[in-house]
C-alpha cells in the first residue's frame, strides 16, 4: 500500500489553489462568515492540505473564507506521492473524521463558561448545539431519538423564559384562536392600574393602561405540562380570568378555581362552555379564605395561580377583595389563603405562583416576591425552582423614560415564576410522569396570522 512520501509546508497563492469539484462537504454562508471571523481574530492557524498540483484536499471552507477576506496567500501543507484515487479518498476521509470527532463535555462546558461571552460567535456554537452537547443523554426508551430540549419539553426548562420570541408569540396566538377572551368579565377602572402593570401579562390587543392584565396561556401550558400529572387536578385560589381554566381543560386536567367576583365567574363559565369539552373547568364564587370549606372534597395534584399584586390592580370595591386592602392586611389574608390552598395539595406535589414586585406609595419595593416565598414556607412547602419570564416591551420605552428621569426606576420586563414542592421533589416529579408536549392543531393558522 503506497502512502504519501513526504509533507512540505509552504505558503500558497489563493489564486493557484484548485478546489475539488466533487467535494461532498458543503459550507453555508453562515459557516464561511464564522470561519472568516475566526481567521480575522486568530490568524490562519490551520493550513490547507494540497497535492503537488495545488489540488485542494482539505480546507475548502477555509479557502472560501480566505477569498471572503480578500487574502492573497494562505499557509498550506503539500502531500506528495498520492495517486488520483487515493487523493479523492483522502478528501472524503478528512471530512468524515471531522464529523466523527467527539467532545469531552465537562471540559467543553468549563471552557465555554469562561470564553462564551467574549468569543461566543467565533467559536460558532448555536444554542441548540450547546444544549445537545452539554445535556447528558438519557438511556430510557422514551428519550431515544428526541430532538432539542424545546422539542422535548415545549420550552427549554431554563431559569429564563423568553416570551418575546416569535415561536412563543405564535403559540400564544394559537391558544387565543381557540376563543380565549380572558378580559371578559373584568371591569377594572384604568385609573386604578399603576403605570407598571404586572409583568408577564399581556393586554389583549389594547394599550397597557386599559382594563387590567391578562395571563399568558403559554406560561400556563408549560406549568401544567411540567408540574401537573395528566388528568390531574389543579386548584387556583385566585382564579381571575378564564385562561388558566380553559388551558387546563384543553390539556386534560381538571381545574378548580376560586374567585370572589360573581360576574367574572359567570363570564368564565360562559366562555368555557363554548371552548372546552370535558373536563369542564369549575369555578367557585366567594372569598378565597373559605377555599378550605368550598373545596373540602378536592385533592389537588397542583396549585397554580397568579394572585393580586397587592393594590397594583384594584379589581372591585368589595370589602373582602384583598386588592383594595392596605399591604399588611393584604399580606395576612394572602398568607392565610396560601396555607389553606396548600392544605388541599397532595403529598409529593408541586405548587407554582406567578408574581412580580410592587412598589409602595414612596416608590420602594415591598418585597412581595419574598413574602410569597415565606407564605409557602409557612404552609410547609419547600422553595424548589425560580424562573424569570421575560415579556414583551410594548409601550414600556415610553413609560420607562418618564420613570427613569423622575426617580431612576427601571422599566420592568420580567416576572417571577416561583415553584414549590410539598414533600419530596423527586417523588413529585415521578408522580407527574413524562412531559408530553401539547400539539396545537391551529398552530399553522396562528403562524400565518
Amino acid at each position: 500500500m503506497k502512502t504519501a512520501e513526504f509533507f512540505e509546508h509552504k505558503v500558497s497563492n489563493v489564486t493557484d489553489l484548485i478546489p475539488y469539484a466533487l467535494n461532498s462537504r458543503t459550507h453555508s454562508d453562515q459557516q464561511i462568515a464564522q470561519l472568516a471571523a475566526a481567521i480575522r481574530e486568530f490568524g490562519f492557524t490551520n493550513p490547507v492540505l494540497v497535492d503537488e498540483e495545488n489540488n485542494l484536499i482539505a480546507g475548502h471552507g477555509r479557502l472560501l473564507a480566505a477569498r471572503k477576506l480578500k487574502m492573497e496567500q494562505v499557509p498550506s501543507i503539500v502531500v506528495a506521492g498520492l495517486d488520483d484515487r487515493r487523493r479523492r479518498a483522502l478528501v472524503i476521509a478528512d471530512n468524515k473524521l471531522a464529523l466523527n470527532a467527539e467532545w469531552d463535555v465537562e471540559a467543553l462546558g468549563v471552557e465555554l463558561d469562561d470564553l462564551a461571552e467574549e468569543f461566543g460567535e467565533l467559536m460558532g456554537f448555536s444554542q441548540d448545539e450547546l444544549v445537545a452537547l452539554l445535556t447528558p443523554s438519557e438511556a430510557s426508551e422514551e428519550n431515544k431519538g428526541v430532538g432539542s430540549l424545546a422539542e422535548r419539553f415545549g420550552v427549554s426548562p431554563f431559569s429564563v423564559l423568553n416570551a418575546r420570541e416569535g415561536w412563543w408569540q405564535n403559540r400564544k396566538r394559537g391558544w387565543l384562536n381557540l376563543g380565549i377572551k380572558s378580559e371578559v368579565g373584568r371591569d377594572i377602572d384604568p385609573t386604578n392600574v399603576a403605570a407598571n402593570l404586572p409583568d408577564g401579562h399581556y393586554m389583549a390587543g389594547r394599550g397597557n393602561n386599559e382594563g387590567g392584565s391578562i395571563f399568558d396561556p403559554v406560561l400556563c401550558e408549560m406549568a401544567y405540562t411540567w408540574f401537573c400529572p395528566p388528568s390531574g387536578t389543579i386548584v387556583d385560589p385566585f382564579a381571575g380570568g378564564s385562561v388558566r381554566g380553559i388551558v387546563a381543560s384543553v390539556l386534560g386536567r381538571q381545574y378548580v378555581g376560586h374567585e370572589l367576583r360573581k360576574e367574572q365567574v359567570e363570564a368564565n363559565r360562559s366562555q368555557s362552555i363554548e371552548v372546552c369539552a370535558d373536563p369542564q373547568p369549575v369555578w367557585h364564587v366567594g372569598d378565597s379564605r373559605n377555599i378550605d370549606k368550598n373545596c373540602s372534597d378536592v385533592k389537588a395534584d397542583f396549585i397554580f395561580s397568579c394572585p393580586p399584586y397587592a393594590d397594583l390592580e384594584v379589581y372591585s370595591d368589595d370589602p373582602d377583595d384583598i386588592s383594595n386592602m392596605p399591604y399588611e392586611k393584604f399580606l395576612t389574608i394572602y398568607t392565610e389563603i396560601i396555607g389553606k390552598s396548600c392544605a388541599l395539595l397532595k403529598q409529593d406535589a408541586f405548587a407554582c405562583f406567578v408574581v412580580g414586585e410592587v412598589r409602595d406609595k414612596n416608590g420602594n419595593f415591598r418585597n412581595f416576591v419574598g413574602d410569597t416565598v415565606q407564605a409557602f414556607r409557612s404552609a410547609g412547602l419547600h422553595f424548589y425552582n425560580e424562573a424569570i419570564l421575560v415579556t414583551a416591551v410594548g409601550s414600556l420605552p415610553i413609560r420607562a423614560t418618564k420613570q427613569f428621569n423622575a426617580g431612576r426606576k427601571f422599566g420592568k420586563t420580567h416576572q417571577n415564576v416561583l415553584v414549590f414542592v410539598k414533600g419530596d421533589g423527586k417523588r413529585a416529579t415521578k408522580n407527574c410522569g413524562p412531559v408530553n408536549v401539547y400539539v396545537q392543531e391551529n398552530q399553522e393558522e396562528s403562524e400565518a396570522a
